[in-house]
């Protein structure tokens, strides 16, 4: 018998997942209903936020990020450019011109360094926002970040899908990803290979009041109903968008928040699994770094390999690693070397990223996995390397 596919990511859902979806259906709201304030309320908790917003996936979460702090053509965002599209997208999506930040080549971490360096870039412009990413799940550092931003005039927004239930400490006892105590919002995705799973989905976290409510006009049209007004009446002060998260996916996300607890659990020991069994590999094959700082729960299980080193391309061993029913992902193609923004901005040189880029590959890592299926991905890699 054929031993199952394992791919690098997938979503766990349990019986009891199913019955609360079924319930949901059952429901007299399958949108905009009190469903989607309940999942709100204990997202909030679970993060440490006062205030949480869902929407519709991640990048509506990033799209009503700049749209809250009312970013707009003229202003510049900082974005690392290891990191998926959205990230950088979100400021295009206002108007705002996007400014990319090298990372740290063994980590994929935006760095106090690298956010200085993009900031001297800046030639008189005027910069509204840093949007770091916790890569994997690991935790930037986020004071150094924060005091470099508020000193040019600009605030965090944390890019957090990767890292919920990660936790740090910088020096002032632990920290939960999500309380936003370093920066203006968090914002998450839920999509099906993150740690929790709604199908697609997403929350921005705050703790200002304003902000939250602006969140939540902006999720739904810009609407607001006066007080006193007419039963029927609505206004619109200024233009929204429809990224509402039904209550159907939030019925889920409740169900799958509730795991939490467990899902990081089992992804740390599967990480600490990796660790062991990947050692003998050194240095051919080194685990991603983590910062001293962060106690991360992670999302990507990422190696940098010398492919050269090895004397086998990336694609032989992704494609050794398939036929051994292994599958991969490559987390990710530096954006500033996307044909859109080599059109905007021309050829950049941010070697960090790109020494990243030539060594990363994503292994399986989700909670599904069993203990032997480590070592089995193991062996694969070691084969395919010809080690």
């Amino acid at each position: 018998m054929a031993e199952a596919v394992l791919p690098y990511g997938r979503q766990t859902i349990e019986d009891d997942d199913i019955a609360a979806v079924a319930q949901a259906l059952r429901a007299d709201f399958l949108t905009t209903g009190p469903t989607v304030e309940a999942f709100e309320a204990a997202f909030a908790e679970t993060v440490g936020a006062r205030h949480a917003t869902a929407c519709a996936n991640g990048t509506a979460a990033l799209h009503l990020a700049m749209l809250a702090l009312e970013i707009c053509e003229g202003d510049v965002c900082i974005a690392p450019s290891i990191t998926f599209l959205a990230t950088a997208n979100c400021a295009r999506f206002v108007g705002a011109e996007v400014l990319f930040a090298d990372v740290d080549p063994q980590t994929g971490l935006m760095t106090p360094d690298t956010l200085a360096q993009a900031i001297a870039r800046l030639d008189g412009r005027r910069l509204r926002a840093v949007l770091p990413v916790h890569l994997r799940g690991d935790v930037v550092d986020l004071p150094g970040l924060a005091a470099l931003a508020a000193q040019a005039g600009a605030v965090l927004v944390e890019d957090a899908p990767h890292a919920l239930g990660s936790t740090m400490d910088f020096g002032a006892g632990r920290e939960r990803v999500g309380d936003a105590r370093h920066s203006a919002m968090a914002t998450f995705s839920f999509h099906p290979v993150k740690t929790i799973a709604t199908g697609e989905g997403g929350m921005v976290v705050a703790n200002d009041e304003a902000i939250a409510a602006r969140l939540k006009r902006l999720r739904s049209h810009g609407m607001v109903r006066p007080d006193g007004a007419d039963p029927w009446w609505y206004e619109m002060p200024e233009i929204g968008f429809n990224y509402r998260l039904p209550d159907i996916l939030c019925a889920l996300g409740l169900s799958q928040l509730g795991k939490l607890p467990r899902f990081a659990a089992r992804r740390r020991a599967l990480a600490q699994a990796y660790s062991q069994a990947l050692a003998p590999l050194a240095p051919r094959v080194l685990q991603a770094a983590s910062p001293g700082w962060s106690d991360p729960v992670l999302h990507l299980m990422t190696v940098l390999i010398d492919f050269e080193a090895a004397g086998r391309s990336r694609r032989e061993v992704v494609d050794a690693l398939r036929a051994k029913g292994v599958g991969t992902q490559v987390h990710y193609i530096p954006v500033h070397r996307q044909p859109y923004y080599q059109a905007r901005y021309g050829a950049q040189d941010l070697p960090g990223a790109d020494a990243w880029y030539a060594r990363c590959l994503s292994l399986p890592l989700y909670p599904g996995m069993a203990d032997e299926d480590v070592a089995r991905v193991v062996d694969a890699l070691t084969e395919a390397l010809g080690l």
